[in-house]
Order: structure tokens, then sequence, then C-alpha cells
């Protein structure tokens, strides 16, 4: 049987990652959620000592992480390079 949390951990992709723009909004850094079924967007809350600037100038790879802060799906930076595809 599935459960409303494993659809839901689906449609946010919890433990996926995922190569992501960032902006600043309001002193964190957002991604709008690749997965058009995601009803959140990813704040990245972890690995931000990886980056070099924020927002960084390309994009870095993002992991989903099974938390949730200011509304959004928490996210950790595992890739800043922005040379990696």
């Amino acid at each position: 049987m599935t459960s409303i949390r494993d659809l839901l951990g689906e449609s946010l992709g919890v433990g996926e990652t995922y190569r992501l723009r960032l902006e600043e909004r309001d002193g964190t850094l957002v991604a709008g959620h690749p997965n058009d079924a995601s009803p959140m967007e990813i704040a990245v809350v972890e690995g931000l000592d990886r980056l070099e600037e924020r927002p960084p100038a390309g994009s870095v790879t993002v992991e989903v992480v099974a938390r949730v802060v200011d509304g959004r799906i928490a996210g950790r930076v595992v890739d800043a390079d922005p040379d990696h595809r």
C-alpha cells in the first residue's frame, strides 16, 4: 500500500540530487523545484560552506533532504563546481 508520505516524498524528490540555479530571498538561498508535481520550492540550508559566492553565479548540485524550512523543502549543496554536468 502506498502512503501519503510515500507520494509526497516522491513528488518532493527526497534523497534525489538536482543541478539548480539558486537565488537569494530574504537571506535564504532558494531554487524552484525541477519536479513540476512538487508543491514546494527548495531552500538550500546545508553545505553552504562549499559555495564561493552567495548566490553562486552558476548552477550547483543540490540534494533534497527530508526536512522543511520556512515552508520549503530543505536542500544540501553537494557539488558547487560550475563545470560539473
